[in-house]
């Protein structure tokens, strides 16, 4: 008797296994292979990915996700090439591939940010407290046209002189030892660099751009999609999406814990700048919007509208234009 329950459970076995087997063979299952291209080495900005790579999210979602480094010519372009399935870049950088006769073929999916967290700092005393100051100071310019025509508006719109500016063409990768030796002012994104100055004590003045101007409170960073993919496998572009925002939501709700995940992927990062930022970052993910990700087309559409009144773009890049909430979980 004792014989014939362990060949029947042998034999349950067997046929479980088989149909297991038989299961995967017919694609259910299957693991499906993203490549993910930073913009930078790892940040804050990045940090609900990581998450969702440690914590499982997508595997969860049946994905194995690659995270690269980007190439010499940025993250959209290796995913323009079908090289990467989705990326990192900015709204305002990646406006001269879409404002072209033949734009990129790639579509923004999600805003990493609610609102443009960029603007410029300076040391403090050094009377850059607002954008006029800049007169007869020298700005450390990545010599970008649309970064110079952001930087004319403000000088412009609070009385100032832009002709008095001195642009000096830099790149300025440390701003705390920049603005202490050869630079007044930097174009800096606060949760790092701003964060990073309250961290070590250093005394600042800045000022944001979408304070500034409504224009200029544009998506940065942003998620961008391969086109070809995104009509070819929809419903893999929304698992991984879904991943990457219970990723974000994430790190909104445990800073301190997203940044140990971050600290475990890039441990050369300052842990006490790391922390600081997710903390401050945090906030900034979702802000008001219902979810995050999400994003507005009338102040997508208000910054190229500006771009294209102000012949920053080879040509018009057309309303709405580049960017869907098509693919974000509901």
């Amino acid at each position: 008797m004792f014989k014939k329950i362990v060949a029947a459970i042998l034999s349950l076995t067997l046929l479980v296994s088989f149909a297991a087997c038989s299961s995967g063979k017919s694609g259910e299952g299957k693991v499906e292979k993203i490549t993910f291209v930073l913009d930078w080495t790892p940040n804050t900005n990045h940090t609900g990915v990581y998450v969702a790579q440690k914590l499982g999210y997508f595997e969860e979602a049946g994905i194995e996700v690659n995270i690269v480094q980007p190439p010499e010519d940025g993250a959209t372009s290796l995913v323009a090439s079908g090289n990467a399935q989705f990326g990192v870049d900015f709204q305002d950088s990646i406006a001269p591939a879409f404002g072209t006769e033949e734009p990129l073929p790639v579509t923004a999916v999600a805003a990493i940010l609610q609102h443009n967290t960029s603007g410029i700092i300076s040391l403090k005393g050094n009377g850059i407290d607002r954008p006029k100051g800049l007169e007869g100071k020298t700005y450390a310019t990545w010599n970008a046209p649309i970064e110079k025509a952001m930087l004319q508006n403000v000088v412009e719109g609070d009385g100032g002189d832009f002709s008095k500016v001195n642009l000096r063409p830099s790149t300025v990768n440390d701003v705390i030892a920049g603005l202490q030796t050869d630079v007044d002012a930097v174009w800096i994104y606060y949760a790092w660099d701003g964060i990073a100055t309250e961290v070590k004590g250093v005394e600042t003045d800045y000022f944001s751009f979408r304070d500034l101007n409504p224009v200029f409170d544009y998506y940065t960073p942003i998620l961008v999609a391969n086109n070809s993919f995104l009509s070819e496998k929809p419903e893999t572009a929304k698992k991984f999406l879904k991943a990457v925002q219970q990723g974000y939501e994430y790190a909104i709700s445990h800073p301190e814990e997203a940044a140990d995940i971050l600290l475990e992927v890039a441990p050369e990062l300052d842990r006490d700048i790391t922390v600081a930022s997710q903390k401050w970052i945090a906030d900034q993910y979702k802000a008001e919007a219902e979810q995050w990700g999400i994003i507005d087309p009338s102040r997508w559409n208000a910054f190229y509208n500006w771009l294209n009144e102000n012949g920053l773009v080879e040509q018009a890049i057309p309303e709405n234009f580049g960017f869907t909430n098509d693919y974000l979980a509901g």
